[in-house]
């Protein structure tokens, strides 16, 4: 039902708890004792690590469930390593420069130095496991962040002490919504780090809810050479590869004491019972501030801030107790949107004892197998179970449980509610899909990816390796929801969709390294349209004598533009039987075939009316095919002489940026022969900027706004309709499909 608390007795332990299965850990205090392994020890008490040969019993309080967010660079993969090998979870210290940390771990990933996908790293801190999730700074991989803050309670935000507030920091305090957060300002101990400007940056851009509760000692290049934990008014330095308790240095003591001031009235402004002690002593004690603060953390009003280095360890132990002390837990959040089975919006509390429901928030799919990462909402998820999938209205029988380490999997029997844990080998279920006990129908809400909003063609080198594409662009979509890949039809072109060139950039890598394909990137090409704007009568002809019976069909056609549809309409106005009725629909076929190959530059033909007026035929030679290639001639000489136009696609643009940089994109949209339709502000700051602008203006823009915004801006690109091209770019379309038609 729980976890069994018994102090050791003084010759071991009882015998009711030998009874206890092997796979049950037993928590005396801050130590793990396992009746079995003292069984297999003559019956000598003795303390045993987590992993002999059975699971520990958690519940939600034992769980904090974090998320390192920030811009790329700010040494959040760095962090989460220093967190293990200070708990003891890592026995030697990685180096992302070496390729050889715990979070970083696929070819890519060590290859550029960068992180590309969400990893997990599960941290053992005095009896309490931080499930520390590991996502990438990058934009390109914004769709793992997001990943991340699904399945997190609460969030450090990491940046680096020379940067100030970066541009990852302020997106990510952005995508957190109303999620808490704490920050963790790293790299203190580099050159030209400055810790003062960074949290007047923070302030500058966050207000109130900035509150600091580490005083940096400081030398005189800048650099952090000992912190001062303002909650607990203790002082920690760096000694020997590891925090050491110090001094609190004299010349500090009044800036201290009014660090602390300003801390406890953040924490009294939480809560009404702790503001009234405050006003009545003018003093509160540190369980009384920890209080107030994660109150204030848990309902966004206090963001606590901390400092430090992840190379040396400096403030790591103080955020891990920070976020044993301030973090929620699982049973202290707002409940998850879902619905019944009937369609219907409702809530899911966090429950210990509900029946079981968890969220897939993450898919790992890569050459060490499939895993299915959930977050139990409710109840518990164990190895045994059936669960109903509502996305699919399938019943999926589980399989083996684990704890992600990096790449490793750590089998385990049970997921608790507010755990995260991994399935093995669920083909069926996706990133999003929702498991549930099959008699308690709920489908959680699914995740919020932003659109995709960059577009590259992709091709495979050689045709023979057209089907291993296909097969490893899915298995690698399986893993990253995020990008989309579309087989255009009209273009001839398989295109991906993602959030920028790096992303696809790694997904063509690892399509080499995974399957051996070696992909082609080419921008996609435009589908365009083509119409006519005057009124043509034409003659076809088509006559074929070849010594038997031959072939003969004879029409005339009205070519004329109509604006009630697309697609062409085709009536007839014959009299006399010059053409008979059994052949009006061999004539109309002919002209829609026609319509699918234009005569300027081979696109289809949209908007057309075509009535046929006249003709005739032979009673023996005439048939089907004949007046079906007499309505293509009559066509062909038609079009050229009602005058032609290509059409182009034009789409909604609507982009959100700082005001700093409204004039610089409203004059690039000029540059691409955009239409600004409005502008909205939005209240803090931001600007959405309406537009209209053809499609094929906008290959390149999600990069050329990163450039022009410096990453701050975001943008949405929907097709709207098709309007007359002008002559330049017509011109620049018509021999663009000449040249291609010339290479094929």
């Amino acid at each position: 039902a729980g976890a069994v608390i018994f102090p050791p007795a003084p010759g071991g332990f009882p015998e009711i708890l030998l009874k206890i299965p092997k796979n049950i850990v037993v928590r005396t205090g801050k130590i793990l004792y396992n009746p079995y392994v003292e069984r297999m020890h003559g019956g000598k008490s003795r303390a045993c690590t987590e992993n002999e040969g059975r699971t520990t019993i958690m519940t939600a309080n034992d769980i904090r469930n974090i998320a390192l967010l920030g811009h790329g660079g700010s040494g959040k993969t760095s962090l989460a390593e220093q967190m293990l090998f200070m708990t003891k979870g890592t026995d030697r210290l990685g180096r992302t420069a070496d390729g050889n940390t715990t979070c970083d771990y696929d070819a890519e990933e060590i290859k550029r130095q960068i992180s590309i996908s969400l990893a997990f790293a599960p941290v053992n801190y005095k009896g309490v496991k931080i499930n520390v999730m590991d996502a990438p700074g990058n934009f390109d991989f914004s769709g793992e962040a997001l990943s991340a803050i699904r399945a997190a309670e609460c969030a450090v935000l990491v940046g680096a002490a020379k940067d100030g507030l970066s541009v990852g920091m302020e997106r990510s305090w952005k995508m957190l919504g109303k999620k808490p957060r704490m920050i963790f300002i790293n790299r203190t101990d580099e050159d030209n780090s400055d810790y003062a400007s960074c949290l007047d940056a923070l302030k500058g851009k966050f207000g109130q809810a900035i509150a600091p509760i580490v005083a940096p000692v400081i030398d005189g290049n800048k650099k952090v050479t000992a912190i001062v934990d303002l909650l607990h008014n203790t002082a920690y330095e760096v000694k020997g590869g590891k925090a050491a308790a110090c001094a609190i240095p004299a010349d500090m003591a009044d800036e201290v004491e009014a660090l602390r001031a300003e801390l406890m009235e953040a924490a009294a402004g939480a809560d009404e019972e702790l503001m009234e002690k405050f006003f009545d002593t003018m003093e509160l004690s540190a369980e009384d501030m920890a209080k107030g603060l994660k109150i204030g953390v848990r309902d966004g009003s206090v963001c606590p801030v901390l400092c430090g280095s992840a190379n040396t360890g400096l403030g790591v132990e103080m955020l891990l107790q920070t976020i044993l002390d301030l973090a929620p837990v699982a049973t202290d959040m707002p409940a998850e949107a879902a619905q019944d089975d009937d369609g219907n919006d409702i809530e899911v509390a966090f429950d210990p004892n509900g029946p079981t429901a968890a969220i897939v928030f993450k898919t790992i799919s890569d050459q060490y197998g499939k895993y299915s990462m959930i977050k139990v909402i409710r109840g518990k998820v164990t190895g045994d179970m059936a669960l109903y999938n509502p996305t699919t209205g399938n019943t999926e029988k589980l399989g083996r449980l684990y704890v992600m380490k990096g790449k490793k999997g750590e089998e385990t029997k049970e997921i608790c509610c507010g755990d995260i844990g991994a399935i093995g080998k669920m083909d069926k279920v996706k990133t999003g899909d929702t498991l549930c006990e099959p008699k308690t129908y709920v489908k959680f809400a699914p995740l919020a990816f932003a659109p995709a909003c960059y577009e590259r063609a992709i091709s495979p080198k050689t045709k023979q390796e057209i089907e291993k594409l296909g097969t490893g662009l899915n298995k690698l979509n399986e893993e990253d929801p995020t990008f989309h890949v579309v087989n255009n039809a009209e273009t001839h072109q398989t295109v991906i969709s993602g959030a920028g060139d790096i992303q696809i950039d790694v997904l063509c890598a690892k399509l080499k390294t995974r399957f051996g394909v070696d992909a082609e990137l080419s921008a996609p090409r435009v589908a365009y349209r083509e119409k006519i704007r005057s009124t043509v009568r034409k003659q076809g002809r088509y006559k074929k004598q070849t010594g038997g019976s031959g072939q003969f069909g004879d029409v005339h056609i009205i070519f004329e533009p109509q604006t009630e549809q697309e697609d062409m309409i085709f009536e007839e106005n014959v009299f006399g039987g010059s053409v008979p009725k059994n052949y009006f629909p061999a004539v109309e076929k002919g002209l829609r075939e026609s319509c699918l190959h234009g005569v300027l530059a081979g696109y289809p033909v949209v908007f057309l009316k075509a009535t046929l007026v006249d003709g005739s035929y032979h009673p023996v030679d005439s048939s089907e095919i004949a007046f079906k290639l007499a309505a293509n001639l009559a066509f062909k000489a038609a079009l050229p002489e009602a005058k032609p136009v290509l059409m182009e696609p034009i789409g909604e643009l609507k982009v959100t940026i700082p005001d700093s940089y409204l004039g610089d994109v409203m004059g690039d949209l000029n540059k691409r022969r955009g239409r600004v339709m409005g502008m909205n502000p939005t209240g803090d700051g931001e600007t959405v900027l309406e537009a209209e602008v053809p499609m094929a203006e906008m290959m390149s823009y999600a990069i050329d706004l990163r450039s022009m915004t410096q990453s701050r801006g975001t943008f949405t690109f929907t097709f709207v309709r098709y309007e007359d091209c002008p002559a330049a770019a017509q011109e620049k379309a018509i021999a663009a499909a000449k040249a291609l038609a010339e290479a094929e």
